[in-house]
């Protein structure tokens, strides 16, 4: 499978953006893709993911509902939508697939080539 991410740039604080992840290629309705990102000297962080078969988003526990996440599986496409966005939200977010529900990033087999999110004061 192919993943394609897009929609980073560079914004003012407070703003919002929404990602896109495009998945083509060997493709089925038990995956999962699931959205991450990673600052620099930071371990890869789970924000949100969503799987196919289930339909429904899931979240980390410390979840805050500035980041939602949000799919439509006849365009193999996911959304990461970022609201009231603060410097410390700067990183490379990737999107990633994994054959089943998970939040750790080793479980995850594929991955887009990130986008950069910059957040600015």
């Amino acid at each position: 499978v192919q993943l394609q991410a897009s929609g980073g740039g560079l914004v003012q604080a407070g703003a919002s953006l929404t990602l896109s992840c495009v998945a083509s290629g060997s493709w089925v309705n038990t995956n999962t893709l699931g959205w991450f990102r990673q600052a620099p000297g930071k371990e890869r962080e789970f924000l949100g993911g969503l799987s196919w078969s289930g339909g429904l988003p899931y979240y980390p526990s410390s979840w805050t509902g500035r980041f939602t996440v949000s799919g439509d599986a006849a365009k193999n496409t996911v959304w990461l939508q970022l609201h009231n966005l603060q410097p410390e939200d700067t990183a490379v977010y990737y999107c990633g697939r994994s054959k089943g529900a998970s939040m750790i990033s080793r479980t995850y087999d594929s991955w887009g080539q990130g986008t950069q999110v910059t957040v600015s004061s």
